[in-house]
């Protein structure tokens, strides 16, 4: 799904060039995207930022994608989703698979009739892109999920179909891939072991559960994580001459939709030729850990939740820098004083009472307008959302919640603290006379930390099983860890 961007960046083409590809792209509107969002990633010494990119592939058969892939034209899922964490180094890179069955909260999302839908618990994540019934999905609404789930901010959101899949993995001379046994049945004729596959074959090998490898929608993950390696390395290893390049970028843009930061094919080739510094050797996958619930997959806490936080503090998945330490903040805590501002607290968690347990707790420490509401979006991070001439209230507010996001909110009733995972795992700590941060804690007092300040993330070699089990090297052998058993 990056190799139209990548070859884009090795061409150096003229402008004739991208004027001709500009009129492919399509672009959705950023007026799906919800206002309230996480801040950007830290920045390291030199100033520079992580960047986060949502690569979802849409199984929508409308626009001639039903030759490819069979069914009624429509509106389709978004059966491949890989979050793309760029380091602020831009020289490591890690791929996150989040499986389309997954069941999470889906924020608010906008409607093509102009409405917004109410925010709704435990659906599938693929559910999200087909909220309206569009016939190119709802890739704004996918990404608002994405932000609820990690407390990352999406920079960036990149769709492909069938057609721009099969067209790439052509122009390209096809994909090395390891198949794990033959098959010859549900349309796909391939033998097992090492071959290369190009259009239909290649999206076979990508699309298939039923008769390759365990059959399960985390094997087919795997085998992505694998196939993009492979094209990956097919597309940095290969030198490129216009006669090359073009039919694939024409091929390619065709099909894709983007947000209005790639809007264009020189905005794309821009972003691209800044990923130029990431090799195959520094790009790792991971699965979030999951396990099964029924028919669904349910992700697992707090593992889940320590690999979002790696990602949130731009650590590598073993819990360490890339190398360019981070700024120091500069914010300083504050003390609660006459405190009078109304401060509205949501469990964003599946822990019954976290709400009402906070805003006591902010009532014993001086805040005097706390009230609690226990129904709120499952959130990764806390967040406090504060409406316009409040934000040094929140910044104050801050210190008593470590790590918390800051966030202007024009809807907010004043401050709205939303709980997240991260609250959930320190009052667990609390309520057992666990340390935080090296020091001991009593029931029911928030551990303090200067605002602004980020929550510790496990330090190295500490890094649960939940990621270690579920993470495949970019240059891992092909036929390495093709399933999830």
């Amino acid at each position: 799904m990056t190799a139209a961007s990548l070859v884009l960046a090795t061409a150096g083409a003229g402008f004739w060039f991208y004027e001709r590809l500009d009129g492919n792209l399509s672009v959705f509107s950023n007026a799906g995207v919800w206002a309230s969002r996480p801040p950007t990633g830290p920045s390291d010494a030199s100033g520079a930022v992580p960047v986060n990119v949502l690569l979802l592939g849409s199984d929508s058969r409308s626009n001639g994608n039903d030759e490819l892939a069979g069914g009624e034209p429509g509106g389709g899922n978004s059966d491949t989703a890989i979050l793309l964490h760029v380091y602020a180094d831009h020289r490591h890179a890690v791929g996150v698979s989040i499986p389309r069955d997954s069941l999470v909260d889906i924020p608010p999302c906008l409607l093509p009739g102009g409405s917004w839908t109410a925010p709704q618990h435990a659906q599938m994540f693929n559910s999200a892109f087909a909220l309206g019934g569009g016939p190119n999905g709802n890739p704004a609404c996918s990404q608002n999920t994405v932000e609820a789930l990690t407390g990352l901010r999406v920079d960036h959101t990149i769709v492909i179909d069938f057609k721009g899949f099969a067209a790439m993995t052509t122009a390209v001379g096809g994909v090395p891939v390891c198949v794990p046994n033959d098959v010859d049945s549900y349309g796909i004729h391939l033998r097992k072991g090492r071959q290369t596959v190009s259009g239909t074959q290649a999206l076979a090998y990508v699309r298939a559960r039923h008769g390759l490898g365990d059959g399960s929608d985390i094997g087919r993950m795997k085998r992505q994580q694998a196939f993009l390696s492979a094209l990956i390395q097919k597309v940095q290893g290969r030198g490129f001459d216009l006669t090359t390049v073009l039919p694939l970028a024409d091929a390619a843009t065709r099909s894709l939709t983007v947000d209005a930061g790639l809007g264009s094919a020189m905005k794309l080739a821009s972003f691209v030729q800044s990923l130029r510094g990431v090799k195959l050797a520094d790009i790792q996958f991971v699965t979030v850990p999951w396990r099964y619930a029924g028919d669904r997959v349910a992700l697992v806490h707090p593992d889940a939740d320590t690999l979002w936080t790696l990602l949130r503090q731009d650590r590598t998945l073993d819990g360490r820098s890339t190398g360019r330490e981070a700024a120091p903040s500069t914010v300083r805590p504050t003390q609660v004083a006459d405190f009078t501002v109304p401060i509205a607290v949501q469990n964003g968690t599946s822990t019954a009472g976290l709400a009402v347990r906070a805003a006591h707790d902010l009532t014993e420490r001086g805040y005097r307008n706390a009230t609690a509401d226990p129904d709120g979006i499952d959130h990764a991070v806390t967040t406090i959302g504060y409406a316009a001439g409040h934000q040094a209230d929140a910044e104050q507010l801050a210190q008593f919640f470590p790590g918390a996001q800051l966030r202007a909110d024009p809807e907010s009733a004043a401050l709205t603290v939303t709980l997240g995972a991260d609250y959930e795992a320190t009052a667990a700590a609390q309520a057992s006379g666990s340390p935080v941060d090296g020091h001991p804690t009593t029931s029911g007092a928030p551990a303090t930390r200067p605002s602004g300040s980020p929550s510790p993330g496990p330090s190295a070699g500490s890094v649960p099983d939940g990621i270690t089990q579920n993470t495949r090297p970019a240059d891992a052998d092909l036929c390495t860890g093709l399933s999830y058993g």
